[in-house]
């Protein structure tokens, strides 16, 4: 166990704080990190991209598990302190410093890599679902443990019929097994956020033969762009939608958080064809 300096020392050694504009909250409980580290099963030797990092204390906590970590980070100001981090383990973290949601992780491994992060409220969902996109499938990620807002967390494993149904649900569970893992209290966190936080850890799962990702996007898209709407309505502007329900036996008079991951992936299959 490599000795490093409580976290909340090394924020104060950097004049750190965390940024609203960058939606940042950090983590300072080091027995709470190793837990979110131990989420994805065993990390040793195994290639991480880490998003946000902050101060590193997330980052330790993968560091110590064995893993060997890619961080982006966009905010200067954390780059002195994770480069003493990389100091303490050599070799074992590279940081990039830029935008994530500029940054393709296929040119930065050339091996399967998981993702683990505390990521930033602002562009979390944005991230997730450029993951999750892409014809490519299985992707060569292994494994997704993320920190959302408790809310975005239970959209995100949401069954139909349910308030929090919708289309990221859809996206995230037609080719991919998402649960929480574990919920985070908001005084976890310096500043505590308005709001509790969880964990979501993801699997890629088999992906249904001939359907089109990008047509299961624009179905979902449409369909709960006008949630409230029957689907004759909301999905009247998509072409071959309406005959793909009567080809289904799906009744127009329904609304979109009444179908199932199913049901959807069912009518983007007749439509990719």
């Amino acid at each position: 166990m490599v000795p490093l300096p409580p976290l909340r020392e090394v924020v104060a050694k950097h004049g750190l704080a965390a940024s609203k504009a960058l939606g940042q909250n950090f983590l300072f409980d080091e027995q709470l990190l190793t837990r979110i580290a131990a989420i994805p099963g065993s990390l040793k030797d195994a290639s991480v991209l880490e998003v946000g990092p902050g101060p590193g204390g997330l980052t330790r906590a993968l560091l110590r598990a064995g893993a060997r970590v890619t961080a982006i980070e966009m905010d200067r100001r954390c780059l002195p302190a994770l480069a003493e981090l990389a100091e303490a383990f050599p070799g074992r973290l590279r940081v990039i410093e830029g935008d994530a949601l500029k940054v393709a992780p296929e040119t930065l491994f050339d091996e399967p890599w998981h993702v683990v992060a505390n990521l930033p409220y602002n562009v979390g969902t944005a991230l997730f679902t450029g993951w999750l996109s892409g014809q490519d499938w299985p992707p060569r990620w292994r494994s997704l443990t993320l920190m959302f807002q408790q809310e975005v967390a239970e959209r995100i494993v949401a069954q139909a019929g349910s308030d929090a149904y919708g289309r990221l649900a859809v996206l995230a569970q037609w080719r991919a097994t998402p649960r929480i893992a574990m919920k985070v209290h908001r005084s976890a966190f310096t500043p505590p956020p308005k709001v509790m936080s969880a964990v979501i850890h993801v699997e890629p799962a088999t992906m249904p033969p001939g359907v089109s990702a990008r047509m299961l996007e624009r179905v979902t898209e449409a369909a709960f762009g006008q949630r409230r709407k029957m689907l004759r309505q909301s999905l009247k502007g998509l072409p071959g939608a309406l005959a793909a329900l009567e080809t289904l036996g799906i009744d127009a008079a329904r609304r979109a958080e009444t179908l199932t991951v199913a049901d959807f992936v069912a009518i983007a299959g007749v439509l990719s064809t």
